[in-house]
């Protein structure tokens, strides 16, 4: 396959992909060809299996590419690209560690001379390959190590003038990787740079490295600024751009969904609609995903695909329970029309989450999401900052497309005294449904009531709320109780009945 041939001048071309789908979408498209590009990051970060991936992009375009090294082996390369099941073939690497010469102090000043490009006999004959390949793509790594063999600031800022002055002629993408090993952060280079990516590694007090990346600059494009987390797994770096919600804007049809159950669907004024949040609030086992789970049997029966995704409790113990109350999931999971999640707390970005949220939603049709629970959410990731702001996001994002959205949450404390949450998420919902347990007779009972519904009118009634073999069960308003919602009401006497009789 032949490279296309270079655009003159002052005319638009094609982005450059990056390999990297996620990266990709937050520069719109890729690099501007031609340009040199500064990556950096702290070691582990993924800058190497970043530059890879570009460079096999390139070979899979047909075009020709180079991986200059100052810091790793060939084979050390060749090791990384295996443990991702990558092959290396089409990317001519060069190995320009120093000599042993040019590390003695007194031949330090021919890397860069202050009149001329002056690189030594190594970096000579990579120039020279650089000549002889004319590479479309090229990646530097690292440097860390020029500026060590510079050493001055003012000669290693030369030198990376050098650099981007020899490739600038030469319709050359380059990519200059920096492993930020040095105290002092040199912005220069920066400033030097077409664009800036920062690659993050932050590591909590519990569960796996989370890491994130940053567009610091990137000229002429409107790139996605903020953060966006990133894993690095077994094929490269998966990235997860920053959810913007009115980026996706569209206005799809808003379905009604029915629980099944015409008592609950007659507090709910008829059921839920498309493009609304829910959430379902109770004391522990008062029925909350259960519950849910019915809208999502029901939606799923019904041909909308559903999504549940579960921080508390095992895909298994959803199964289970589920039977138990008259709801087979098995068949409609097979079917494909529901799909059910289980969420590793200790492994999850909320990046990686709204991702998976969304790949459900735009993939797979999902017309129902379950986040079950909030408590969990909140808990998984309780280092991240602004958590609510993101959930806010992703509700707007999930409504936008007609998405019917339930939240779980947990109160603290069973019968009796206020109900506390950790959060307070009742603002972001359209409509919040109450369990709630309460005392009679010497026995707990359940009742269900609605307690907001924006946009259309529903029942004020509390209504007793049963589970059993037989299924969810919503009964007749409470109207003989007079304070259920405290957990210990008081029975209305019964009205005197008026007896009829004959005047004399």
């Amino acid at each position: 396959m032949k490279t296309a041939p270079a655009a003159p001048d002052g005319i638009a071309q094609s982005p450059a992909s990056s390999g990297v789908t996620g990266i990709d979408d937050i520069l719109r498209g890729g690099f501007t060809p031609n340009r040199l590009y500064l990556i950096e990051g702290v070691p582990g970060s993924g800058k190497t299996t970043l530059a890879m991936q570009f460079l096999m992009e390139g070979v899979r375009r047909g075009e020709s590419v180079l991986y200059l090294s100052l810091s790793e082996t060939q084979d050390e390369l060749n090791a990384i690209a295996a443990s991702h099941g990558w092959s290396l073939g089409g990317i001519t690497m060069r190995d320009i560690a120093p000599s042993e010469e040019s590390l003695k102090p007194e031949g330090q000043y021919t890397m860069f001379h202050p009149s001329e490009v002056e690189l030594g006999e190594t970096t000579q004959a990579v120039f020279a390959d650089v000549e002889r390949l004319q590479p479309t793509r090229a990646v530097f790594d690292s440097l860390s190590e020029l500026r060590l063999l510079a050493g001055n600031p003012l000669r290693y800022r030369r030198q990376i003038l050098a650099l981007k002055q020899f490739f600038a002629g030469r319709r050359c993408t380059v990519l200059l990787l920096d492993d930020l090993t040095t105290r002092e952060h040199d912005m220069q280079v920066q400033s030097i740079a077409h664009g800036v990516i920062s690659l993050e590694q932050l590591n909590p007090e519990y569960g796996a490295e989370r890491r994130r990346l940053r567009v610091i600059k990137f000229r002429g494009v409107g790139f996605r600024g903020g953060y966006h987390d990133y894993v690095i797994r077994r094929g490269g770096l998966e990235v997860f751009p920053r959810l913007v919600a009115s980026e996706h804007n569209d206005p799809a049809p808003k379905e009604r969904l029915a629980s099944g159950l015409a008592e609950l669907d007659t507090l709910l004024g008829g059921g839920l609609e498309g493009g609304t949040s829910t959430l379902i609030v109770g004391a522990p086992g008062a029925g909350k995903s259960s519950l849910a789970t019915c809208y999502a049997h029901a939606a799923a029966r019904n041909g909308q695909p559903a999504a549940l995704f579960l921080f508390d409790e095992s895909v298994h113990t959803l199964m289970s329970r589920s039977a138990g109350l008259g709801m087979s999931l098995e068949k409609l999971r097979r079917e494909g029309t529901l799909t059910v999640q289980q969420i590793d707390p200790a492994e999850l970005s909320p990046g990686e989450f709204a991702h998976a949220i969304r790949r459900q939603v735009e993939h797979n049709g999902a017309r129902l999401v379950i986040i079950d629970s909030l408590n969990g959410y909140l808990n998984a990731m309780p280092d991240e900052r602004y958590l609510i702001i993101q959930l806010h996001e992703l509700l707007s994002y999930l409504g936008q497309l007609g998405v019917a959205t339930i939240l779980i949450g947990a109160h603290q404390g069973l019968i009796g005294g206020p109900m506390q949450t950790p959060v307070d998420a009742s603002y972001l919902a359209d409509a919040v449904i109450l369990l709630r347990y309460y005392e009679n007779e010497g026995e707990i009972h359940q009742a269900i009531s609605v307690i907001k519904k924006r946009g259309t009118a529903h029942e004020r009634t509390i209504r007793e709320f049963t589970m059993n073999s037989s299924g969810i069960h919503v009964g007749p308003p409470l109207r003989r109780f007079k304070g259920v919602l405290t957990g210990v009401p008081t029975v209305e006497p019964r009205a005197p009945e008026r007896k009829v009789g004959r005047s004399t």
